[in-house]
């Protein structure tokens, strides 16, 4: 089995490549509306309030994308989701490009957040099942990297290119990339854990697999995981869904300079994922979880509530900035952690529902934000109540077993753990 080798082989590599393109792409596209919202709103005459709905929705249909995709992939496999999602997603970003009403973006977004929903789980489970335990974690975050270089693109995209030639042919453009990989994933590797253990007990029905969840040997480790994955998703997308309009309208930056200003996050971010996998895999899944929330905690306040009296001084808000991107290295760790609580017949589906069905919980982000800018609070306001939800997460984890390098084929077996 892949899991066994003590050496990568050309399998491993090409999963691992072709995983974390993936992953890049479906980030990119999810996160590169936020940098549109000034153009669109122009050509469409979008309010806010349109917008947050938008952004929303995209965000809910991760939820469906992920419960639908996660039970599919424990079915039928994690390769030949893969490849479905990656089109979805694709197709959904292209034809942005050509909507011209607000119903018809609406749609779109809808059809983005579905593949992106079905997306992460998929891949990651595919990672867990083929990779070495030992470097579970390193091999995750290696995965999870492509997150932070999707928004990084994103940035780029929304900065550089959609000033010169607008905003639907950056949407146009966008949906091309993720294709080759759809195209080149034809040749990617089936998970032989998951062959093995359909062989040993056959394939579950949707039902069953939700069932299982839901019973009482996995209802409190479902529910702590997916709480754990609200925690953390609330803290990244209070920070992220306005935080390009927080720079531009409240602090004055133009959209080229905001765009850079986010890049130095995405520095920090490609410090914290790297950095994150080893870390784990040295001292564990939990004491690293909790060290970069609170990272992450730091810098938002400092960017935030503090931003006037550290604003004298670039180099402390860069700075801020950049421990902010690495306290987002948390998303490195769920990957890992959650591919160890649950055995291989519904690893995926209890990995899609649980990290995307707390996404989907972020449908009401972009309104809260909008509701707390109106109070009077300004976008910083909206986006500091992030600071919160990081600590959280940081000490909600202790809910949960510590996992590292748990031999996944010891979830297979009756009691096993």
């Amino acid at each position: 089995m892949l899991s066994e080798e003590v050496r990568l082989t050309p399998a491993h590599r090409r999963i691992l490549l072709l995983a974390w393109g993936g992953w890049l792409f479906d980030f990119y596209d999810l996160i590169l509306y936020s940098f549109l919202l000034t153009d669109i709103s122009k050509d469409l005459g979008l309010s806010r309030e349109q917008h947050s709905l938008v952004l929303g929705l995209s965000l809910g249909m991760t939820a469906l994308g992920g419960v639908v995709c996660g039970v599919l992939a424990d079915r039928f496999g994690r390769r030949p989701v893969l490849q479905g999602t990656i089109l979805a997603y694709s197709a959904g970003t292209f034809l942005c490009g050509f909507a011209h009403t607000l119903p018809a973006l609406l749609f779109w977004r809808s059809v983005t957040g579905f593949g992106v929903g079905g997306e992460w789980g998929s891949g990651h489970a595919l990672i867990a099942e083929t990779f070495p335990p030992a470097r579970r974690g390193h091999y995750g975050a290696l995965m999870q990297s492509g997150a932070p270089l999707g928004v990084g693109l994103a940035a780029l995209m929304g900065s550089v290119f959609a000033p010169a030639f607008g905003w639907r042919a950056t949407f146009i453009v966008s949906g091309l990339p993720a294709l080759l990989v759809a195209l080149v994933r034809r040749g990617m590797p089936e998970s032989d854990l998951w062959e093995a253990q359909g062989r040993r007990e056959g394939r579950a029905s949707w039902r069953h697999s939700l069932a299982r969840l839901a019973a009482p040997g996995f209802r409190r480790i479902t529910l702590c995981a997916l709480v754990l994955a609200v925690l953390n998703m609330s803290a990244y997308w209070y920070t992220y869904v306005w935080f390009p309009g927080y720079l531009q309208q409240e602090r004055g930056m133009s959209v080229a300079k905001s765009g850079l200003w986010v890049l130095v996050i995405v520095a920090g971010e490609l410090v914290g994922y790297a950095t994150f996998g080893a870390v784990s895999d040295r001292i564990g899944r939990r004491p690293a979880f909790t060290l970069y929330s609170f990272f992450m905690a730091a810098g938002l306040a400092l960017i935030t509530l503090f931003w006037d009296r550290i604003a004298a001084s670039p180099v402390i808000l860069l700075s801020s900035m950049a421990i902010l991107g690495v306290g987002t290295g948390t998303w490195s760790n769920f990957g890992p952690f959650f591919s160890e609580l649950f055995p291989t017949a519904i690893r995926n589906a209890a990995m899609g529902s649980a990290l995307n069905l707390a996404r989907g919980v972020q449908f009401f982000t972009p309104l809260i934000i909008t509701r707390v800018a109106q109070a009077g609070y300004g976008l910083s306001g909206g986006i500091s109540l992030a600071c919160l939800f990081s600590l959280l997460a940081g000490l909600w984890i202790w809910t949960l077993p510590e996992t590292r390098g748990r031999d996944l084929r010891l979830l297979d077996t009756p009691g096993g753990t």
